[in-house]
């Protein structure tokens, strides 16, 4: 028995072609031409977007700006980043960079190797700078932070009192500067303290000014 295939029957690629066709005609007669099919455009890749640090600067007319600035540092330290903690004027444990404190897992904590806290009532007077010993001490501090903004091996990096210790004379404004200027651009840097130089102040990105509220 032979059977052949009626119109209705035909395989979907030949409907769709008569069909197409038939469109076609009908557009001519009116003098319409279908439209070219616009081919999708190629997907562009991704592109990840790496971190970027910001220079943040935290003044008050008072020494007292450092505690919510170390509540955002062991916080930072929880979550996983790499955090570095330098009081520079904070001294009375006898730590210096040997003896730094480990908290969290990733965060450190650095103060000077002197027996007691320094001294800033001489600040603005005419006195001599600071002996050999808290000099030496201050500057041990420097150093590491200094490596460390150089090597770019932080995520966070907390400056206590740097303004002060450079106000003091323990540490020159143009090499901090320098080095602040090298940082890498994905280091969160966070200056606290007061009698910030004003040219530590142009370079920040973020400078949060605290007073009081009585």
């Amino acid at each position: 028995m032979t059977a052949s295939l009626s119109q209705s029957r035909r395989p979907a690629d030949q409907r769709n072609s008569a069909q197409r066709s038939s469109e076609q005609r009908s557009l001519e007669s009116v003098g319409l031409r279908p439209v070219d099919p616009v081919a999708a455009p190629t997907p562009s890749p991704l592109h990840l977007v790496s971190p970027e640090g910001q220079l943040q600067v935290h003044t008050a007319p008072y020494r007292g700006s450092f505690a919510g600035v170390l509540s955002q540092a062991l916080r930072a330290a929880g979550l996983g980043s790499r955090v570095l903690v330098a009081q520079f004027l904070r001294g009375g444990v006898n730590q210096g960079p040997q003896g730094r404190l480990q908290l969290c897992g990733r965060l450190e904590w650095l103060r000077p190797e002197i027996e007691g806290c320094l001294d800033v009532s001489s600040l603005g007077s005419a006195e001599p700078l600071p002996g050999d010993e808290a000099s030496a001490a201050v500057n041990a501090v420097w150093e590491v932070c200094r490596e460390h903004l150089l090597a770019g091996d932080l995520d966070h990096l907390v400056l206590d009192e740097l303004g002060l210790a450079i106000a003091l004379g323990y540490l020159r404004e143009e090499d901090v500067l320098s080095t602040l200027e090298q940082r890498p651009g994905s280091m969160d840097v966070i200056v606290t303290g007061t009698s910030l130089p004003i040219n530590l102040i142009s370079i920040a990105d973020q400078v949060t000014e605290l007073r009081r509220g009585f």
